[in-house]
Parts: structure tokens; C-alpha cells; sequence
């Protein structure tokens, strides 16, 4: 009897298992047409509501208009668009050519350009300090003629007001919104430097020992943990945001190239370029559990999570017969909150 009770149990279980919903509903799919090749990174203007998408095998910023759904503008005579930056107080969109080697500043509407700082190659992603209304881009890193170094632009007279040397490419960069310390993952050095807010300097250098290929990252301000992504092999991984020390881990989908923290729901996303995204609840000893994970498509691997909105962006590239299109998902409460 009690063999059969435990079975029932069970059972029970399973199926309140399979019935659990997904962490992540798709709403709605918003079509791209004429646009080709891969994506990069994503950024949007909340007080406009518009989508900015590095389109950059297409060599384009598509401008899409959210009331809509439609694209309002392309911004074109561009070579690899790759990190985006909105920044609000002066309507200007930043944008990062890693082929031109510059930083692009647009303005007005439609978007116009209005200014470049010159960099070197590979200018990739960014992150911006809205209390000093600094942008800080990481570039270079090709040979020795191009180092690696993270740049600091002066967004109210577009300057350059400083630049790190860093040991190899930076791939992604967060900041601590509350200390002012920014985070860069850098990929072939197996670290994260952490420039200090203060003397504007790199006060730390973290090893990770648990993977390699660490790209994409993503802050929790509340709980002081910086989610590194890793693709050797692929996997997540929560660092304690004081020390660096390595938290929790959980394995994730190969060519991991973004990352996102929900901080309704103690969430984290990671979009990986094998076509899915996964989920992970974190429970309150900062501990990763994984979720079911999404499917998209092959090389779907940028997104942006917007948490006002409870929306993530997915961006699938327009390549063979697939046309490219944006898939946006709205995060489920699905009761596994620990």
C-alpha cells in the first residue's frame, strides 16, 4: 500500500511538472523585412517607444517604431554595427562600428548623424553611467597596434574624457549603478576587470576558474551579484559582486552572446547563438536553479530584456530562407520562487 501511495506521489508530481507554464510566453513577432545577415546588440528609447537594432551583416541600425511594429527608419553607411547606447537626456543614440572604428552619435528625427569619436577597430559593446553621463566602450585588441582598452566619452560635449588598458578584447561591460564601479568581461584573459569609480582606475582582476570564453554579463544592484556567461563550455555562472568570488554555476547553451537579469521575478536569461534561451531562478543564497529552457532558431543570440516592460526582445537574423524578425516574450511567474 504505502509502495502504490509513493507511486501516486509520484505521479502527482510529474504532472504538476509537465503542466508547470514556461518562464517565457512569446506575445507577439515583428517582421524585418529587406533586413539580412546577423544581429548585434540591442537598445530602446522608453519615453519614445523604439526598438534600435544593430543589424550588422546588414551594415544598418533598423529603428522600430513599438506602437507599430514597424520599422520607422534605417540608418545605413555603416560597416559592423555592434554595442548600442540610448542615452535620454540628450536624445542620442550611440552607436559602436567595430569595421569603421569609431563611436557614432545620432540625433533629431528622423536620426541624423551628428558626431564620431574616433577609436580603433572592433569597438563593441558599452554601458552608461547615468549619474555622470559617461559611456564607457570597449575596443580594440587585434594585435599591438590596436590595443585593448575601454573608453570613457563625455556624452554632454562628446569627448573622450579617458581610456584603460585592459589584457585582451572586452566583450561586455556592466555597471554597479550604485558605486559607479564598472565590470568588463574579458574573454581570452579568463577575467573580469573592475574599474573602480573613484580614480577611474582597474582595481581588480577576477579569474574565473569554473569555465573560459567568458562574454556576456548582467548586474543584480539589489543582491550584488554579476552573472558571467561562459561558452568553454558553455555556462553561467554568479559571482558575489564585492569579492568576485564564484557563487553558483549552471550549464547553458553553447555560444552564449547575451545575458539579462530580471529583478521582478529573481531571474536570469542567457541567449545563446545554438538557438535558445535559458532560464534560471535565483533563490535568496544567490543560487542559480535552471527553468525550462526557450527554442528559437540557429544564431538567435542577442536580445534585450526590458524589466519596466516585463518584455525580452529576441533578435533572429535574416539568413537562407528564414526571413530576420524580432520575437518579443513576456516573462511567466511560474510559483518556483525561493
Amino acid at each position: 500500500m504505502r509502495s502504490i501511495l509513493t507511486l501516486c506521489l509520484l505521479a502527482s508530481c510529474a504532472l504538476s511538472l509537465a503542466q508547470s507554464p514556461a518562464p517565457l510566453s512569446l506575445t507577439r513577432t515583428i517582421p524585418l523585412p529587406g533586413v539580412v545577415g546577423r544581429f548585434d546588440h540591442l537598445a530602446i528609447d522608453a519615453a519614445g517607444n523604439r526598438l534600435f537594432i544593430a543589424a550588422t551583416g546588414n551594415h544598418s541600425v533598423e529603428v522600430i517604431d513599438l506602437a507599430t511594429d514597424k520599422v520607422e527608419q534605417s540608418i545605413t553607411g555603416l560597416g559592423k554595427p555592434h554595442g548600442l547606447a540610448w542615452v535620454a537626456e540628450t536624445g542620442s543614440l550611440f552607436v559602436a562600428d567595430g569595421s569603421l572604428g569609431e563611436l557614432r552619435v545620432y540625433r533629431g528625427t528622423p536620426l541624423a548623424l551628428a558626431g564620431t569619436i574616433k577609436l580603433s577597430d572592433d569597438a563593441d559593446d558599452m554601458v552608461y553611467d547615468e549619474a555622470d553621463q559617461l559611456l564607457f566602450v570597449g575596443y580594440g585588441g587585434s594585435d599591438a597596434a590596436n590595443p585593448a582598452k575601454v573608453a570613457v566619452v563625455n556624452t554632454k560635449n562628446l569627448s573622450l574624457a579617458a581610456s584603460f588598458s585592459v589584457a585582451a578584447h572586452p566583450e561586455a561591460l556592466e555597471i554597479d549603478p550604485k558605486s559607479g564601479r564598472v565590470f568588463a568581461n574579458i574573454a581570452d584573459a579568463n577575467e573580469v576587470a573592475v574599474i573602480g569609480a573613484a580614480a577611474r582606475t582597474i582595481a581588480a582582476h577576477w579569474k574565473l576558474t569554473r569555465a573560459a570564453d567568458n562574454v556576456p554579463m548582467a548586474f543584480d544592484s539589489e543582491h550584488h551579484v554579476l552573472y558571467v556567461a561562459c561558452r568553454t563550455p558553455g555556462m553561467v555562472i554568479a559571482l558575489d559582486a564585492a569579492t568576485g568570488r564564484e557563487i553558483s554555476s549552471q550549464p547553458a547553451g553553447g555560444g552564449a552572446d547575451d545575458l539579462f537579469y530580471d529583478p521582478a521575478l529573481r531571474r536570469v536569461y542567457v541567449i545563446s547563438g545554438a538557438g535558445e534561451v535559458d532560464s534560471y531562478q535565483v533563490d535568496k543564497a544567490r543560487n542559480l536553479h535552471p527553468l525550462e529552457a526557450l527554442h528559437t532558431a540557429t544564431g538567435a543570440k542577442t536580445a534585450l530584456f526590458v524589466p519596466a516592460q516585463n518584455l525580452l526582445y529576441v533578435a533572429l537574423p535574416g539568413v537562407n530562407e528564414h526571413p530576420a524578425e524580432i520575437r518579443v516574450y513576456s516573462s511567466v511567474k511560474i510559483g518556483l520562487s525561493r
